[in-house]
């Protein structure tokens, strides 16, 4: 005969297995029910230009055009009047040096405000000032989208052959971006024209130096425990916000991309492995720079939450990627 304790026991066990279970279903329902098959690009009216060095509005382009610049620089910018000039400085000084030493080498850099309530755009459009708005463009965006809806209205209006997300802070050296295009190069030859290079911070390489704090080096680790246990598998760091993508690759997955806080880069990854795009991962040197946007607990919770809602709404058919879907 079982004994009381051991029969509560049991009993508490499989209540908190159906408990579990029922929160799954319910939270897959909630998840299903929320989401759209496709996502939707918001564009407030004022979002579909940006001021000239002169001060007067041009169209946006689109990345559905041909491409006219090798390279589209997109930085997602929320409340960096502060560490942006350091970072701009950086890249623009190694972006106009190459230029002088190859002359057939053209880029862009697009700095997009993510509804900054400081003066963002107005350091940001002295750079479009000095340097000219073909080679510096600023896109202000009406409210606060999150650092993945702000890179993909930088995307979605770039000009280049390859596209490269670079953050605001400056934490990557730009000089870096040569290990990436040898990354991207080495992948050759790219399935409809399309692959992505990631910059790492994993130590792939002796070379590679990162900085980080006890406290955010942890919460990364079971980040990306959740990362590969939920959605990406053999990425050993999807968050470095240094990626270059061919145009062909970050249309499409782009196009097909939800999440706009910052879980996005795991759901872009995702989307990038359904599609067999091929992806290198590249070390390149990183260092920690105060004033970070991420809130410490709040904002790793978000991204669990994000995790969870991927896997699910992929796994539920809320969300759907299509082989043969073409490319917008």
């Amino acid at each position: 005969m079982v004994s009381l304790p051991l029969q509560l026991v049991v009993l508490g066990a499989v209540l908190g297995a159906a408990l579990a279970a029922a929160a799954l279903i319910l939270v897959s329902f909630v998840a299903f029910i929320t989401a759209m098959e496709l996502p939707v690009l918001h564009q407030h009216e004022e979002e579909k230009f940006f001021l000239n060095a002169r001060g007067q509005k041009e169209t946006l382009p689109s990345i559905r055009d041909s491409p006219t610049k090798q390279l589209s620089v997109v930085v997602p910018s929320y409340n960096e009047e502060k560490r942006l000039p350091v970072m701009m400085d950086e890249a623009l000084g190694y972006l106009e040096e190459r230029q002088k030493q190859d002359p057939t080498f053209t880029y862009e850099v697009i700095v997009v405000d993510d509804g900054s309530k400081d003066q963002t755009s107005k350091v940001a459009f002295k750079y479009c000032q000095k340097y000219g708005s073909d080679k510096v463009r600023v896109i202000t965006l009406v409210k606060n989208r999150g650092k993945g809806g702000a890179v993909k209205m930088g995307v979605f209006s770039s000009r280049g052959e390859n596209i490269l997300m670079a953050d605001a802070d400056g934490a990557t050296k730009f000089c870096d971006i040569e290990k990436l295009e040898k990354g991207l190069n080495d992948l050759q030859p790219w399935p409809d024209q399309m692959a992505i290079a990631c910059g790492s911070r994993a130590h792939l390489k002796k070379d590679s130096i990162a900085q980080r704090s006890y406290f955010r080096t942890l919460l990364m680790y079971g980040f990306h425990f959740l990362v590969w246990f939920l959605c990406v598998k053999g990425i050993r760091d999807t968050q470095c916000g240094f990626k270059l993508l061919t145009r062909e690759a970050a249309s499409r997955t782009f196009s097909s991309l939800h999440i706009e806080r910052w879980a996005f880069d795991v759901e872009l990854l995702y989307i990038a492995q359904f599609f067999k795009i091929p992806i290198a991962e590249i070390a390149v040197n990183w260092t920690e720079i105060e004033g970070s946007k991420l809130v410490p607990f709040w904002s790793w919770l978000q991204m669990g939450k994000d995790l969870l809602f991927i896997r699910l709404r992929y796994m539920t058919g809320a969300w759907r990627l299509e082989q043969t879907r073409k490319m917008n």
